[in-house]
C-alpha cells in the first residue's frame, strides 16, 4: 500500500521537524558515549561515524520523501 502525495508530504514534515532532531541527539549521544568508553577517536574515524550516521537516517525513509519535491500528479 503506498501513501498518497499529501501523506507523505505530511509524514515528511513530521519526520523532519521531529524525527531529525531526536535522531541528531541520539547519534551525538552514541558518539559522546564512543569518547568516554573508548577516548578520542581520530578524527577521520570520527568524520566517518558522523557521515555514516547521515545516511543510516535516509535509507529507510527513503519512500516517504520521493517525489516530496515535486507538483503533486493527476494519477
Amino acid at each position: 500500500m503506498s501513501l498518497s502525495y499529501k501523506a507523505r508530504r505530511r509524514l515528511s514534515l513530521l519526520v523532519l521537524v521531529v524525527g531529525l532532531p531526536l535522531y541528531i541527539v541520539i547519534a551525538v549521544t552514541l558518539t559522546g558515549w564512543l569518547d568516554a568508553r573508548f577516548g578520542r577517536l581520530p578524527i577521520w574515524a570520527e568524520l566517518g561515524v558522523y557521515v555514516g550516521l547521515g545516511f543510516l537516517w535516509i535509507a529507510p525513509l527513503k519512500p516517504v520523501f520521493t517525489g516530496v519535491g515535486r507538483a503533486e500528479s493527476d494519477d
